[in-house]
């Protein structure tokens, strides 16, 4: 059986039409080298009884967060996800809606982004927050480009080395084909040295971008990074941890120019590493400079409030090089999950939620170091993340963890350039407010046996 329905005689009406002449003919612009140059290895064609049989076998194989004990790290975190955002996100008038050209027939969708704006402002203490944007990675690259517009400045772009090399990647990435040097300023104790970030800081930087809590837990000076960044005319872009705010100063708080996260743990599943949530919320200054969607609310022509696209001259509406992204939409249906959550949870509740990630994470992280061949690898403050390191290397304490239920992780050689060779036996482990002193100790009583 065929999966493809067109007919061979159809297939020639098309390419005559387009005045080619073979399929092959289609692809000559791409470089020989790139091409696979013989037929797919795949296995012999299923009777659909024996397809089924085969995929349910494949699928079988997969664990899910609930079928172990999830202590994984490193950006995507087993959080609690109240039922209800699953029932509000499931309607039909959310789950299928489509993105929202035409205002008068998208007021619903247009007011749930307009809440989940003014949520994530409150979240932060920014002044303003866009619609949305892909993930964490593409959230950090904006900040930088919107620097560069506001600044006027396209030369230096520094980050420390206790970003997310993930992150890093995605960036490194973006401004590869512009004349913007990406300095990555090491940070082998865990956290920032202040001296060499004041060092690296001139009139040619345009931001200074740090994450807090950062990759490996810890927590940074992020007061003093800002004020370095500003006292060189800089923009500071902050990356946070949405939970930690239930506990610790806001981005707007401690002088962060533009506050950027991943959203995940905002009643997001793990759901196999994504589609995510990027928020991106900064300074009223910098609205006009800003990429993304920004939804606002007016009266219409009868005085009754309304929500619209707002600002929209900025991706698909406008010039390509007067574009301020080339991101034209957000996640819209994410956003609202993470609107969900934020309204049930409350500020009581976030900051329970995030007081409980602190406590159990010290406790899991003073039973696992008293485990011989087991250290901390910094001596720093953290909030629901460490880094560990241990004597007989990192993938035979993650596979014991897995063979007791337990997963832990990610370990830091999967990074490669991203981290330093001395981290290279560490493993991440998250601890969130799911977790039980049970189950910590019986962790610590596997890894130990």
């Amino acid at each position: 059986m065929t999966y493809l329905f067109t007919t061979p005689d159809q297939r020639r009406e098309m390419l005559q039409t387009i005045g080619a002449k073979s399929i092959d003919e289609l692809f000559d612009q791409v470089p020989p080298d790139c091409c696979l140059g013989r037929p797919l290895e795949l296995p012999p064609p299923l009777a659909e009884m024996d397809l089924e049989r085969e995929v349910r076998s494949l699928a079988g194989r997969n664990v899910a967060g609930g079928d172990r004990v999830c202590l994984m790290g490193g950006g995507v975190y087993d959080h609690f996800i109240p039922a209800a955002v699953d029932e509000v996100v499931s309607r039909g008038e959310f789950y299928t809606a489509y993105t929202p050209y035409q205002a008068e027939a998208s007021q619903g969708s247009l007011q749930a982004f307009f809440e989940y704006q003014s949520l994530i402002c409150r979240l932060t203490g920014m002044d303003v927050s866009n619609a949305s944007m892909y993930e964490a990675g593409t959230a950090v690259s904006e900040a930088a480009f919107m620097s560069m517009r506001v600044t006027s400045r396209h030369d230096k772009v520094v980050v420390l080395g206790s970003l997310h090399p993930e992150y890093r990647e995605v960036l490194n990435s973006y401004l590869s084909n512009l004349k913007c040097e990406l300095v990555v300023i090491p940070t082998p104790e865990g956290t920032a040295d202040l001296a060499a970030v004041k060092k690296s800081l001139d009139d040619k930087t345009a931001c200074l971008v740090f994450q807090h809590p950062n990759f490996f837990g810890c927590l940074e000076e992020a007061h003093q990074l800002c004020e370095m960044a500003r006292s060189v005319g800089a923009l500071s872009v902050a990356a946070f941890d949405p939970i930690s705010l239930g506990l610790l100063q806001r981005p707007g708080d401690y002088g962060a120019d533009v506050a950027v996260a991943e959203g995940q743990s905002l009643g997001i599943p793990m759901q196999y590493g994504g589609p995510f949530l990027g928020i991106f919320a900064c300074r009223n200054d910098f609205v006009r400079k800003m990429p993304g969607r920004l939804v606002g609310r007016t009266n219409d022509r009868l005085g009754r409030p309304c929500y619209s696209l707002t600002l929209q001259a900025r991706e698909q509406h406008i010039r390509r090089e007067k574009a301020t992204s080339n991101i034209c939409t957000n996640q819209g249906l994410l956003a609202l999950r993470a609107t969900a959550y934020l309204a049930l949870v409350g500020p009581q509740g976030l900051k329970e939620a995030a007081e409980l990630c602190c406590r159990k994470a010290h406790y899991a992280a003073e039973r696992l170091a008293n485990i011989p061949g087991v250290r901390l690898a910094f001596d720093r403050p953290f909030f629901k993340e460490f880094t560990l390191q241990f004597a007989g290397g990192a993938e035979a304490i993650l596979s014991k963890a897995r063979r007791a239920g337990f997963d832990l992780g990610p370990g830091l050689s999967r990074f490669g350039a991203g981290v330093s060779t001395a981290l290279k036996d560490a493993v991440l482990v998250a601890v969130t407010e799911k977790r039980t002193k049970q189950e910590v100790d019986d962790l610590a009583a596997a890894l130990g046996s």
